[in-house]
């Protein structure tokens, strides 16, 4: 067993050293301790343990040691590793490097950002000052959010990082634990998770895009554009490499794809896909069109080398780090075998001599059947005092799993504390994912035994309606139906969360609404 303590002159100033408060919503950070010795907790409290060192158990972490309780987080990777992973540093993103929209307004991913930084997100606040050119996306240096997540983590005096590997469900002497283990779940424990539940544990698979090498990128051929010109969080509106596609190279492409060998299934992946990560050439196989419609779409993109003819189709690339050297391929996780996707993906305009600095790849997640076993404060029903966290508990994404790591870690640390519990309401990001885990399975008749609980990214089809007349017909419009509908509607559901969340979090409503 490794344990893992930063030197004796590092300090804890605000929410981490060298990571300034987000910058959309500024609330008071928490006052500074002064020179404070690594190794002298000043906290009367028990710890709680945390295990896993990913988005979720970082962040939880973060949280508990935020609320004056001290935590051990776990992390095996430094003594052994994973098929997805290439460091041993914590929050280290295996598949895009994009938090998605950033626009609290009007997106439910972009409110759920919004309330995190809200609530003194370590995610968040290392995600902003990391952040790279993504249009109207939050996407963020891999390298630079991971180290400086690492770096606050180990800083906080309430802190300690163990690394090892849990081969088990935590002891009971750890009367409050946090499992925050992932997707990546090593069998030791799913086993353990199993026994302890009796249920079978779910899976489905996620795959990782290609990156490429920006300067083996044929710029004659490609250009630079967001998709509708859209400015986003350090962006210019020109933050995509374009490739076109005329319907000849696309419909090679296609077959290609579908014809190109693939890394077999082993009798234990017998499970379905996530289809908001589905591999390239399975899109491919489910429909001549599909890829046009999804990753390829050529809407809100003209051809800069020639405007006056429409591609038939578009592969986007985004920068995946803050040199802007390297650049991950939009949509195209696969499972296709290397020497496949080298010869396939060159065949794309203006990649004919790409250089890829990965290639992708294909690990399987697993995760537990939530609404069966946990409750609304995400504490396993059969046990008292142990809660799951993260992508294990059913939620997909970056940043819902960091959002369930903080809700877990606060919860947690309410109770070691005394304090009652109190969850985040129905109404915010928050609260509709958290009722989307514990609570949202819906029994499927149709097929005797089986469970209809499936991953879930946040949606505004999460978030309750609102209240009968909210939505009101602007003056001096004749028609108001369809989209714009439902863009008011969306903006309304969103200043409502950000509101009711601000409360909540005992804040400042109007300067969240303002967001």
């Amino acid at each position: 067993m490794t344990k893992t303590n930063a030197p004796p002159d590092l300090v804890w100033g605000g929410i981490g050293a060298g990571i300034e408060p987000s910058p959309i919503l500024r609330f008071p950070a928490p006052a500074q301790r002064g020179n404070q010795p690594r190794m002298n907790k000043t906290s009367s409290h028990s710890p709680i343990h945390v295990v896993g060192g990913g988005l979720a158990g970082s962040e939880a972490a973060w949280q508990i040691a935020n609320a004056g309780v001290p935590v051990v987080l776990h992390e095996m990777r430094g003594v052994r590793g994973t098929d997805a992973h290439k460091t041993d540093g914590l929050a280290e993103l295996v598949c895009s490097n994009s938090f998605r929209s950033d626009d609290a307004t009007s997106n439910a991913v972009g409110v759920i950002h919004a309330e995190m930084r809200m609530a003194g997100s370590l995610t968040m606040a290392c995600a902003d000052k990391h952040q790279v050119p993504a249009g109207g996306a939050l996407a963020v240096d891999r390298d630079g959010f991971s180290d400086a997540v690492t770096k606050a983590i180990h800083e906080h005096p309430l802190i300690t990082v163990v690394r090892e590997e849990v081969t088990g469900l935590p002891p009971k002497e750890w009367d409050l634990a946090i499992v925050a283990t992932g997707p990546l779940t090593a069998p030791s424990l799913a086993t353990a998770i199993q026994a302890e539940t009796g249920a079978d544990a779910l899976a489905f698979f996620d795959a990782i895009a290609p990156i490429v090498h920006r300067d083996s990128i044929d710029m004659d051929i490609c250009w630079y554009q967001s998709r509708y010109d859209k400015i986003g969080p350090g962006g210019t509106g020109k933050d995509y490499i374009n490739c076109p596609m005329s319907e000849e190279q696309y419909n090679a492409f296609v077959d290609a794809l579908i014809a190109g060998d693939t890394v077999g299934f082993k009798e234990w992946e017998g499970t379905p896909y996530f289809d908001g990560c589905l591999p390239i050439e399975v899109m491919a196989e489910r429909g001549r069109e599909t890829l046009r419609h999804g990753p390829m779409k050529p809407m809100g993109l003209t051809n800069a080398h020639n405007p006056t003819v429409k591609p038939y189709a578009v592969v986007q690339l985004r920068q995946d780090n803050a040199l802007g050297t390297l650049y991950n391929m939009v949509g195209f996780q696969t499972k296709l075998k290397y020497a496949a996707q080298a010869e396939i993906f060159r065949m794309i305009p203006g990649l004919q001599n790409a250089e890829f600095a990965r290639l992708g790849g294909l690990h399987r997640n697993t995760y537990i059947n939530s609404p069966t076993l946990l409750d609304p404060s995400l504490t396993l029903k059969s046990r008292k005092g142990l809660r799951f966290a993260g992508q294990i508990t059913g939620c997909e994404g970056y940043v819902e799993s960091a959002s369930v790591g903080l809700m877990a870690g606060r919860f947690a640390a309410a109770e070691r504390k005394g304090e009652a519990l109190s969850l985040p309401p129905a109404t915010t990001a928050l609260g509709s994912l958290l009722g989307h885990i514990t609570g949202g399975h819906i029994v499927n008749d149709e097929e005797p035994g089986k469970r209809s609980f499936q991953p879930m990214n946040i949606n505004f089809g999460l978030f309750p309606e609102l209240e009968p007349g909210s939505i009101v017909k602007p003056e001096g419009v004749k028609r108001f139906r369809g989209k714009d509908k439902t863009i008011m509607k969306r903006q309304l559901i969103a200043k409502r969360a950000l509101a009711d969340c601000a409360r909540w979090l005992g804040q400042d409503v109007k300067l969240a609404e303002s967001a």
